[in-house]
């Protein structure tokens, strides 16, 4: 089997945007929008919000979302992948892929279905939103 990546150049830039697209998101779902709720599934505290090493957290976040950015990146490479397909496939990406692995593994640590909802619907927002960058940015 050979891969042929000729014509699929990765733009860094969009990359880039679409890693950091998942804290803008997470700001807002884990805060304003849902963070009351979050924090009530997942049983945080403030306090126990507080004690988290920020740095480390953050840092992480990035890579592991620098991770994920650089992999949709080269699903959606392609030349013909335009903005309404880099979303369309995102969101395949969070409500087919990750969506159902959050909810198999919170099912098994008997989490509520508040909390599975949360975290999966924030991630097939981001992945959405990633692969919407990704397509149009090329």
């Amino acid at each position: 089997m050979e891969l042929d990546m000729e014509g699929m150049d990765v733009n860094w830039l969009a990359v880039l945007a679409a890693t950091l697209i998942g804290f803008v998101i997470g700001f807002l779902w884990y805060g304003p929008l849902f963070g009351k709720q979050w924090m009530a599934a997942s049983g945080m505290t403030e306090e126990k919000a507080q004690q988290g090493n920020m740095a480390k957290i953050f840092g992480f976040s990035f890579i592991f979302q620098a991770l994920m950015a650089v992999c949709l990146a080269f699903f959606l490479a392609d030349p013909s992948i335009g903005l309404q397909e880099g979303a369309y496939y995102g969101f395949l990406t969070g409500f087919g892929w990750v969506a159902p692995a959050i909810a198999i593994t919170s099912l098994f640590e008997q989490r509520s279905w508040s909390y599975i909802s949360i975290h999966a619907s924030y991630w097939i927002v981001v992945f959405t939103l990633m692969g919407l960058i990704l397509g149009a940015w090329k």
